[in-house]
């Protein structure tokens, strides 16, 4: 895989939307890989990180060439178009050039990933100039709430969305066991009420909501509706917001630029 410093590897434009693929250099040796769509004038930026193993293999295109469909049909993923119409720009990352087989899997919580998502952030801040928020779902929650925990001030987001939080233990520990009351900046949390994914049952979110006391300003987004098909922890499943992405994108998108 070719791989370009602060450039951009592929570039193609959809009307006002200019669509690339950035490799930004983050520790010894190591790319962070990560698609870039930017409307006109964004009103803020918006880091994308997919759930299960957050691999998406991208490709000049740009190309998401994990599996077939696989994490392309991840809500974030297939929702990116909606959050730029509603002027924000979108970063999509990838796993890291040194993660590409073992992916994000075990690697969320580390400093390594800090490390990664830092140089992203500083790329994003000289490039767009725009507020950076983190936007993660179910196993990208993970990434998400560690490292606004991780990165402050200009090192990290002006703020964080949680959608399909894990709030159970996996392998991994869940949000609510983060050192969220040390975070400063907004965070929203949206859940659907009926998420089947045992890892996010909607009963185990006033653990979260407690560890979120401390912030500036929080908000429990519980929605409602649409269509589940699949198994329980899947993206076309009430889990990954099957049918009513719209709605959710465009009220998380008002929350953020309300800001």
């Amino acid at each position: 895989m070719a791989l370009v410093l602060f450039g951009v590897s592929a570039s193609t434009s959809a009307g006002d939307v200019a669509q690339r693929v950035v490799d930004v250099p983050t520790r010894p040796g190591v790319i962070q890989r990560f698609v870039l769509l930017s409307p006109r004038e964004p009103k803020a930026t918006v880091v994308l990180f997919a759930g299960d193993h957050g691999g998406l293999q991208i490709a000049a295109g740009p190309r998401f060439t994990w599996g077939a469909g696989g994490l392309a049909d991840n809500f974030l993923l297939r929702s990116r178009q909606l959050f730029v119409e509603h002027d924000l720009a979108v970063a999509i990352v990838d796993a890291p050039s040194d993660r590409q087989f073992r992916f994000l899997s075990g690697f969320r919580q580390t400093p390594a990933h800090a490390a990664d998502i830092k140089a992203v952030i500083a790329w994003l801040r000289e490039h767009v100039e725009a507020p950076v928020w983190l936007i993660g779902t179910s196993m990208g929650t993970l990434s998400v709430a560690y490292l606004a925990t991780q990165l402050t001030g200009r090192d990290g987001p002006d703020g964080i969305v949680l959608t399909s939080t894990i709030l159970a233990a996996t392998d991994e520990r869940p949000v609510p066991a983060m050192e969220l009351e040390t975070l400063r900046i907004p965070v929203l949390v949206v859940h659907h009420e009926q998420d089947g994914c045992p890892f996010c049952l909607f009963r185990d979110m006033p653990a979260l909501m407690h560890k979120l006391d401390a912030v500036p300003r929080k908000e429990l987004i519980a929605v409602t509706g649409g269509v589940s098909r699949g198994a329980p922890c899947q993206a076309w499943a009430y889990h990954g917001y099957n049918g009513i992405e719209h709605e959710v994108v465009a009220r998380i998108a008002a929350w953020i630029v309300s800001r």
